[in-house]
Parts: C-alpha cells; sequence; structure tokens
C-alpha cells in the first residue's frame, strides 16, 4: 500500500543538478519539495504547470516547494475542497488548483479558464492537480507526472511544451 508522501518527512539529501529530460527519483517529502523549488530554479518563466499523479503520490509537497523557491511564506494547503488557492506574497504570485472533485470536463474547463484568466492578470504561476479532468488542449504547459516506486520511492518526470 502506498503511503502519503506528504505524510512521511524523512532526512533528505540534495536532488541534486539534473537534466529535465531524465526522472528524478524522490524518496521522501523533502526531495520532493527540493525538487518544487529547483524547477524555479531550472524554468524561470514557467507560466502553467499540470500535475499528474495519483491520490498521496506528492503534488502538492511539489508545489510547496515551488512557493518556497518564490518566497511565498503563507501555508501552502491543498485545494482540494475549495478547488482554487491563490497565493499573493512573493516574487511571483501563484495560482493552485486541484480539479480532483470536478466530475465533468466541462466544470473542469470552466474554473480553469476564470483562474488562468485571473493568473494572467496578477502575472502568476498557475499549477494544477489533476489536470486529466480538462478537455482543453493546453499546448504550452509544463507537464509533471509522479507515480510511485515499487520500492517506496516516486518518480517525477517533466515533460516539456
Amino acid at each position: 500500500m502506498a503511503r502519503n508522501l506528504c505524510e512521511y518527512a524523512e532526512d533528505s539529501n540534495s536532488i541534486g543538478r539534473q537534466s529535465t529530460d531524465e526522472p528524478w527519483k524522490l524518496k521522501n517529502v523533502d526531495e520532493t519539495i527540493a525538487l518544487g523549488a529547483k524547477l524555479i530554479e531550472l524554468l524561470p518563466n514557467l507560466k502553467l504547470l499540470l500535475l499528474q499523479g495519483p491520490l498521496g503520490a506528492g503534488k502538492t509537497c511539489l508545489v510547496k516547494g515551488l512557493a518556497s523557491s518564490l518566497g511565498i511564506k503563507e501555508p501552502i494547503t491543498s485545494p482540494t475542497f475549495a478547488l482554487a488557492q491563490h497565493y499573493l506574497e512573493g516574487s511571483s504570485p501563484l495560482v493552485h488548483l486541484d480539479l480532483y472533485r470536478l466530475e465533468t470536463p466541462q466544470a473542469a474547463n470552466e474554473l480553469f479558464l476564470q483562474e488562468e484568466e485571473e493568473a494572467e492578470s496578477l502575472g502568476a504561476l498557475m499549477v494544477v492537480e489533476w489536470p486529466e479532468r480538462l478537455s482543453l488542449h493546453l499546448p504550452e504547459a509544463w507537464k509533471i507526472n509522479l507515480e510511485y516506486l515499487s520500492n517506496g520511492e516516486r518518480e517525477a518526470r517533466l515533460t516539456q511544451p
């Protein structure tokens, strides 16, 4: 049974330098958060990031790292019930969506388009969990797929637009 990565923080080594063409092996929460922070460094003009992966794979932990690297001090929480969280402080604002509870592509598309407009007006990075709920074509989006490995670690694979 897979553990929720955000519940089991352990001591971590740095994720180190790595090409965006190779998957990252993530041993724990700290490495997942570090990858999020590293992405801001690797992709300084990042505007739209789609996060895919099963429940508990570390999507929100990755967002914590993104937010930290942007200088956002506010606690990052999963927007599963709120659907969207806006973090306005830091070097760049962050709009965090979670489409998990939306049952139809139409509802997901409407929320996404509304929040995308807001993110653009704020100059914010927009991060979307459960983008597979959308039926929109988003050719400008970077994607990260988080998967469980048999040894309890996670693998993160970054796909460019």
